[in-house]
């Protein structure tokens, strides 16, 4: 099943206040997968993965740990980087920060308001987004619900609408801030991927990848903006949203406190062992993670390399790229591989990237459940 041209993937990447954790992972290790899917099949994959390193979010625990937010961010950033490789996520051809594209989202936002998608209030400038709650098929209170509760640029007061978002932000004296037709401000949240995508991509995608969380109302409201001002649709021909990671019943987040971080784990097991972990499961199912199985992770691991040893050709690996290209069930082909063995399994272990080199040094302790 060839895969003819290029491939443009937008993996939405981390707002860096704080280290990596499982969460983080596996929406990096199922993107990275789904490129080395795309390589396999003869595409010529072009991948932008992007660092939100101006935000309110990461503002405020800078301050709350007395630093500065460009300094928290420049560490919370390599660790990521360090991590994520270490993982075997292959690096992007770009990874745009949102402090270098300060002066693209002023244009967007200028260009927007001449077209008449967006407006000035007080310093801010709004999208209308009356549509974008019908086109993301959610009702109005569902979509009420999400926007209060997790976009810090949405501003009610000053909005004509209260499903309009803001691409500019006035910002007080102790904020972040830069020169603009509408005075000192910041980006909006859905600007700054929308810039960052359109200057690296162009005007439309071929996959984007983030996490389940992000499609209402970051996805939808980045994608009404780059639409608007390209006036291409769709501006992604494919979304890969996966499942959240919970963990102690709850979804892991820094406000619950169940952190699970990737540099730790790695201390303890192989990349490959925790790369297999995170697919061997549909996708977009939610995941409750508990460290002790990846015990049993390691000996499937095992197992699927003892079967790449055997002898024979190719036999088996076409239906392997057959299950992982429809819809990438990575159970299926997991299943078809361990039987198959020999050809199967080594291709398998390559789109998965479960190779030896990609391990790390672990200790001999198992956690107990």
């Amino acid at each position: 099943m060839p895969v003819i041209g290029r491939a443009r993937v937008y993996v939405c990447g981390i707002t860096p206040y704080d280290t990596t954790h499982v969460g983080h992972a596996a929406t990096f290790v199922w993107s990275d997968v789904a490129v080395r899917l795309l390589r396999h099949l003869g595409a010529d994959v072009e991948v932008a993965r992007n660092i939100t390193d101006v935000d309110d979010v990461l503002v405020a625990e800078a301050g709350r740990r007395g630093e500065a937010w460009r300094s928290l961010a420049a560490q919370q950033t390599y660790r990521f980087e360090d991590d994520i490789a270490r993982l075997g996520v292959l690096r992007p051809a770009h990874e745009p920060r949102a402090a270098d594209h300060i002066g693209h989202v002023i244009d967007l936002a200028a260009a927007l308001v001449d077209l008449g998608h967006c407006y000035e209030r007080r310093g801010w400038v709004f999208f209308r987004g009356d549509d974008v709650v019908e086109r993301s098929g959610l009702d109005p209170d569902q979509a009420r619900g999400l926007l209060a509760a997790v976009d810090p640029s949405h501003h009610g007061d000053l909005a004509d609408d209260e499903f309009d978002v803001a691409l500019w932000q006035a910002s007080g004296a102790d904020e972040p801030g830069w020169a603009s037709p509408w005075g000192r401000g910041r980006p909006g949240w859905h600007a700054e991927c929308a810039a960052m995508a359109l200057v690296t991509l162009g005007a439309g995608i071929d996959l984007h990848c983030g996490g389940s969380d992000l499609a209402f109302p970051h996805h939808a409201y980045e994608a009404a903006l780059a639409e608007a001002v390209t006036g291409v649709r769709p501006f992604a021909r494919a979304w890969l949203r996966p499942g959240s990671v919970l963990h102690e019943g709850q979804k892991m987040a820094k406000s619950t406190g169940n952190l699970v971080f990737v540099h730790d784990l790695l201390e303890r097991w192989s990349a490959a062992e925790l790369r297999l972990a995170i697919l061997d499961r549909h996708w977009a199912q939610d995941w409750e993670f508990d460290e002790a199985s990846l015990a049993s992770t390691r000996d499937r691991l095992r197992t699927l390399r003892a079967a790449s040893l055997h002898e024979g050709g190719h036999q088996g690996s076409d239906d392997v790229v057959d299950c992982l290209s429809s819809n990438l069930d990575v159970p299926g082909a997991l299943a078809v591989a361990e039987e198959a063995g020999g050809g199967a399994a080594r291709t398998m272990i390559d789109v998965l990237g479960l190779h030896h080199h990609e391990s790390v040094r672990r200790s001999a302790v198992v956690p107990a459940p």
